[in-house]
């Protein structure tokens, strides 16, 4: 699966033009996580700029998609059924490293000791685009979403567990905040 990406701006004489279509340069479908595809779309490290530099943030592989305060960063991301995870063929070992490379920054803050928990520094605005998830939190407490439900997170620790049988696709902007 892969997500069309339309970026605009501004040429040099201020014209409104397509910077580019087509996939996100940090689009990436894990090998050792099947069904999960991460695709950062787009991030800003603090107020954006509308000046028209060219510069396409998601082109520099390896830079954390975890914004800074004042920063934010959009991205779609597919999660396959828990039962893949559950899957004698599921090799933790080597999916990890793949989800640190698809998701740096965002990675390194989930939970050893509790698989797919995770805390950010961030408010997260979300849309399930398809098929349904569950948001766990604290306690174990989970949510129900379905397809076009939408979701505010605010720096809580929380999970996303897929409990149905096909894979669900959410999007997600992630604004860097300041702790409280």
């Amino acid at each position: 699966m892969s997500f069309r990406r339309v970026v605009t701006g501004k040429n040099a004489a201020g014209k409104s033009v397509v910077v580019s279509d087509g996939t996100s340069p940090r689009e990436m479908a894990l090998k050792h996580t099947p069904g999960f595809v991460s695709a950062p779309i787009w991030m800003a490290a603090g107020t954006p700029s509308l000046a028209a530099n060219g510069k396409d943030p998601m082109s520099v592989a390896g830079a954390s998609l975890l914004p800074a305060p004042g920063g934010s960063a959009f991205l779609v991301v597919t999660f396959p059924p828990d039962s893949v995870m559950m899957s004698p063929d599921f090799d933790p070992a080597k999916a990890g490293p793949e989800h640190v490379t698809a998701a740096p920054g965002i990675a390194e803050t989930f939970e050893l000791e509790n698989p797919g928990m995770h805390t950010t520094p961030t408010v997260d605005y979300g849309v399930v685009l398809d098929g349904e998830i569950w948001l766990e939190l604290d306690d174990g407490e989970t949510v129900h979403l379905r397809q076009h439900d939408t979701f505010v997170q605010q720096g809580a620790r929380h999970g996303w567990r897929n409990k149905g049988n096909r894979p669900a696709t959410l999007a997600f902007v992630l604004m860097g905040a300041k702790a409280a």
